[in-house]
């Protein structure tokens, strides 16, 4: 997008400036996009035998969590886990000697997640996770280098909802992914922090603009491999076997981006918007 472009964005607000902001990005495709986000999105029911009850997820969010290699894994957290898909995801996947920490900074949605917890999993299961009610973006505050694994699924502009809602739509503006993007990076490098030598970490949204995904990680690069590497960015590897006794469905066709991938509805039929980095701490 040029500068003169940008400028004309930031002048608009509401659904002209939506629809002015994302077809410079998008170009041509935006009209295919929008015509995917009205379309039925696919939810995939995931069950754990023995659990109380099926969670429905998209698919493109199963992806995500699915790029989080497990093998290993002590410590496990979810840092941003209501309402709980990707937390399932990772409980069911867990070595046996693992825990799981799932947090969220919402009372409300931290009771909802523990629902989902309680309800969807085993006893077995649910009893070595621990669920939490704390800023993520403050965390490392009081701990460090704590976590081998880490799933930072950020709240993001969330863009076919903000479509698909005249409430949300209506006062859209750009300022709004600026400031998103803020807190976005206050998780991320707490998360940063918080990973161990050597851990993994998948930093995901269903944002679909480059401020909230790929330069997002970007900055993160910037920011931490001055002097030397501090991380690499891993190729991703899904483990699908490992969630096949839970869940039937194909992975959605996933596009590369400078840093992770995207899976986008109207060439994933109808999966996510989501966007996903897998990033090794050295």
């Amino acid at each position: 997008m040029s500068k003169k472009n940008q400028g004309e964005v930031k002048k608009l607000c509401g659904k002209d400036g939506f629809e002015s902001y994302y077809s410079q990005i998008f170009g041509e495709r935006w009209e295919s996009l929008k015509e995917s986000f009205a379309g039925e999105n696919k939810s995939v029911e995931y069950k754990i035998p023995g659990a109380q009850k099926s969670y429905f997820l998209d698919s493109a969010s199963i992806v995500a969590a699915l790029a989080l290699p497990l093998d290993g894994a002590e410590k496990i957290l979810d840092l941003c886990a209501a309402p709980g898909g990707k937390t399932l995801v990772l409980a069911s996947r867990m070595p046996k000697a693992a825990e799981l920490f799932s947090n969220e900074r919402s009372p409300e949605r931290k009771h909802r997640l523990a629902t989902v917890v309680s309800e969807c999993l085993t006893e077995s299961i649910s009893k070595r996770i621990t669920v939490s009610c704390s800023d993520g973006a403050t965390w490392c505050r009081r701990q460090s280098e704590c976590f081998d694994r880490i799933l930072l699924d950020a709240p993001c502009s969330s863009e076919r909802h903000v479509y698909l809602d005249s409430k949300y739509l209506d006062v859209w503006s750009v300022s709004k992914i600026k400031t998103v993007s803020m807190a976005q990076w206050a998780l991320l490098s707490c998360a940063f922090r918080l990973l161990s030598p050597g851990g993994i970490l998948v930093y995901s949204t269903c944002a679909m603009n480059q401020e909230e995904n790929d330069l997002m990680i970007e900055k993160l690069w910037k920011k931490f491999n001055k002097t030397e590497p501090a991380f690499e960015i891993l190729k991703p590897e899904l483990y699908l076997e490992e969630v096949s006794p839970f869940v039937n469905f194909s992975i959605p066709f996933m596009e590369k981006t400078k840093f992770g991938q995207q899976i986008l509805p109207d060439k994933a039929d109808g999966a996510g918007p989501i966007y996903f980095s897998v990033i090794k701490k050295f």
